[in-house]
């Protein structure tokens, strides 16, 4: 497993309850996640934090410089691990993380986080095109009720259509505990 990395993307405050942009199912997530956490780091392998903000003066969350930008506590980066800044919806997107990866010699990615319409979606397709083999954890994600054309589709009929789309061609879809026990 040395050549795989944890990708933890944009779990941050204004994802969680009072915060600019509550999800959905954030705090089952971000348990999961942390779980996915603790294993990558008793095994000393890599892990890769992404965190979101928007430039300028209409941000809509995750405000530059604003406490609900920053990583939420339950899953704050230890000493040596990157904290990869990004201003787009692709975390590979103008950003260090595809080099960091390759520098670690990184073949393989768990990807967790939010929103899974987004920057989930975004991140895994991305990668699966710069030839990584991706593993997405579904309860390690999560997202909000969207509205189109004056439907409201709910969260986790947003959540399930995203997650099947990645697992037709760009990510093995699994829950967190069955990549715990796959270790």
């Amino acid at each position: 497993m040395s050549d795989t990395a944890l990708i933890i993307v944009d779990l941050q405050n204004d994802y969680f309850e009072n915060g600019k942009w509550a999800l959905n199912g954030i705090n089952e997530a971000a348990a999961n996640a942390e779980k996915v956490l603790a294993a990558f780091r008793e095994r000393n392998l890599p892990v890769f934090h992404v965190r979101h903000e928007f430039v300028g003066p209409d941000a809509p969350f995750f405000e530059a410089g604003s406490e609900g930008a920053q990583i939420h506590h339950s899953l704050t980066p230890a000493e040596g691990e990157p904290v990869v800044l990004k201003h787009e919806v692709n975390s590979f997107q103008h950003t260090e993380l595809k080099p960091l990866l390759e520098q670690q010699g990184i073949k393989k990615l768990v990807i967790v986080g939010a929103m899974s319409h987004m920057c989930i979606d975004a991140v895994t397709r991305a990668a699966k095109d710069f030839g990584y083999e991706n593993t997405v954890l579904h309860d390690a994600c999560a997202t909000l009720d969207l509205t189109f054309n004056g439907i409201t589709v709910p969260s986790e009929q947003v959540h399930a259509a995203f997650m099947a789309a990645l697992q037709f061609a760009y990510a093995e879809v699994i829950s967190t505990e069955e990549w715990l026990a796959g270790l």
